[in-house]
């Protein structure tokens, strides 16, 4: 393990205990439901660490992998009573899970294109989170596809926020590698593109399954047209 590694791994065990801290201490008192969709959309700066990490195996099983446990013990479904549903989102026991899960799989096999990776996460977060957070509060008209209500409010906001970080992820990509798309009219056509698929996919996937369909279409979409 490289030092830069355990700079990574050390990072962001830090930032997710002090956004847990904050999420389940401080904003609760005032904003109960709120902070569970906070949670889940601040999770999503992670994305901004990777450049840190110099070994796929430590980004993936250590920095990530952990999560899967740590997330779980603290979902509905945890045999530990006094965290029992500590991060759980309402009607997505299992939501942050798939989130950790999503995190380690793209880890693994996006490693030597990060951008892929930190773009799979934000348009999971920040994306999926927004329109959640956002259309509860404001989507009055609603559409039900298979299980799941959703709002035209919280799609718009979803394919908005999905487009608007990935232009900031690679914009901050570029200082890192010299690989990464610069954003010329053409690129921006195929982000915009490659939003309204993931907002779609978004839109139509049931049962808080979104936190593993929305990353791994919107990164593996994004590495078969712009990587590849």
């Amino acid at each position: 393990m490289f030092q830069n590694d355990i700079v990574g791994v050390v990072l962001v065990y830090l930032y997710v205990a002090v956004l847990l801290i904050f999420t389940e201490k401080i904003l609760p008192k005032r904003y109960p439901i709120a902070s569970r969709k906070i949670l889940h959309i601040m999770t999503g700066n992670i994305a901004f660490l990777l450049p840190i990490f110099q070994t796929r195996e430590v980004m993936a099983f250590l920095a990530a992998g952990p999560f899967i446990l740590f997330t779980f013990l603290m979902s509905p479904y945890s045999p530990i009573k006094s965290i029992k549903g500590k991060t759980s989102e309402s009607g997505h026991g299992l939501g942050l899970v798939y989130y950790a899960i999503a995190w380690t799989v793209l880890a693994y096999f996006f490693f030597d294109a990060k951008e892929t990776i930190a773009i799979g996460i934000l348009a999971m977060s920040y994306g999926d989170g927004l329109a959640s957070l956002i259309g509860i509060k404001y989507g009055k008209k609603k559409y039900q596809i298979f299980e799941d209500v959703k709002s035209y409010v919280g799609s718009i906001v979803m394919f908005v926020f999905t487009f608007i970080l990935m232009v900031i992820a690679l914009l901050y990509y570029q200082m890192f590698s010299s690989t990464v798309s610069p954003l010329i009219f053409e690129i921006l056509v195929l982000l915009l593109f490659i939003a309204g698929i993931s907002t779609i996919v978004e839109g139509i996937t049931p049962m808080g399954l979104d936190n593993l369909s929305v990353p791994f279409v919107t990164a593996t979409l994004y590495w078969i047209v712009m990587v590849m």
